[in-house]
């Protein structure tokens, strides 16, 4: 069931929870032969939850300084419209997680010269205000753009083949959690 569960917050990865924080969800889960069908009401926050949790597995069962950040990642990409597991593929192809970080830049941004982050939390605020094309000075590369757009100017355009690996890093942690 709880992968059932999974497969609707993917669907609802993008809508902006932030402005609906009390609301529930009802899904009438089984087959459309099966009677009774079973209703199950989802809140935002178990769907938050839900995907903190996937994170910080996925962090802790590799050793990376990330673990206990889930909740800020979720939390930074549906402030900004990101996909919840974008600023953790960065930083895992970046930092091995946190392991090889430039001080609390985990993700590399600014070529590790920007090392002034007092806390994971802050940077990683920093860059999903970057992504999510919320930052005047970098909009044009990020605002209302794919994925595989945002990764390109990440990155990709130094190392060509970035895009393709963030976005396996993002396929890894849905499927390595489950």
């Amino acid at each position: 069931m709880l992968k059932q569960i999974y497969k609707v917050s993917k669907l609802l990865a993008f809508v902006p929870f932030l402005t609906i924080p009390t609301a529930t969800l009802t899904l009438n889960m089984g087959s459309l032969k099966s009677s009774p069908q079973t209703k199950v009401e989802i809140s935002v926050d178990d769907l938050r939850k839900q995907k903190a949790s996937i994170l910080d597995t996925y962090f802790k069962e590799r050793s990376m300084p990330l673990y206990g950040t889930g909740m800020s990642f979720v939390l930074v990409a549906e402030k900004y419209g990101l996909d919840y597991r974008l600023l953790p593929a960065i930083a895992i192809r970046e930092s091995s997680g946190g392991k090889e970080a430039c001080g609390h830049n985990p993700f590399g941004w600014g070529s590790c010269k920007l090392n002034n982050f007092k806390t994971y939390e802050e940077s990683i605020e920093a860059l999903g205000k970057n992504l999510g094309g919320a930052n005047l000075k970098t909009s044009r590369y990020y605002a209302g753009k794919s994925v595989s757009d945002k990764l390109y100017y990440y990155n990709g355009t130094v190392v060509p083949t970035y895009p393709d690996e963030v976005l396996t890093i993002m396929s890894n942690i849905e499927t390595d959690t489950d």
